[in-house]
């Protein structure tokens, strides 16, 4: 097995970041296989779906509906709401494995590979991509 880590940059507010062309640089040329992201955060986690035309946007919508930043939380440090982002990642989970076919990420048409970042206490991130040969 192949792994790497690699560094973002999500910012200080909620994020959805595209990695998509990040990880499939490192599969290319690496034959067939799967790539496995994992985010090694407690208030992170990783997505494949639809990027742009607001896709990301109600995604972060949604999950405000689903984790409301008030003072309902029993984790409390951090910024108000804090706790939120701790439970955000058993729905959007901190890894995924995406087959590679010839080098190529096998994603569907409109699919890309993001990081989903409700934390702006913590704008930078550790992505470890790991490549498993088929």
């Amino acid at each position: 097995m192949d792994s790497v880590l690699i560094d973002v940059v999500t910012g200080d507010r909620p994020a959805v970041l595209d990695i998509t062309g990040r990880v499939a640089a490192f599969c290319a040329g690496r034959g067939d296989g799967l790539v496995h992201v994992f985010v090694p955060h407690a208030t992170c986690g990783v997505a494949i779906f639809e990027t742009g035309a607001g896709s990301d946007v109600d995604l972060l919508a949604s999950l405000d509906t689903l984790f409301p930043r008030d003072d309902r939380w029993r984790h409390r440090h951090g910024s108000p709401g804090h706790g939120a982002d701790h439970v955000m990642p058993a729905i959007v989970a901190p890894a995924i494995s995406v087959p590679v076919i010839a080098g190529s990420l096998a994603l569907g048409t409109w699919q890309s590979i993001t990081i989903v970042d409700p934390n702006g206490d913590n704008p930078k991130r550790r992505v470890r991509l790991s490549f498993l040969r088929g």
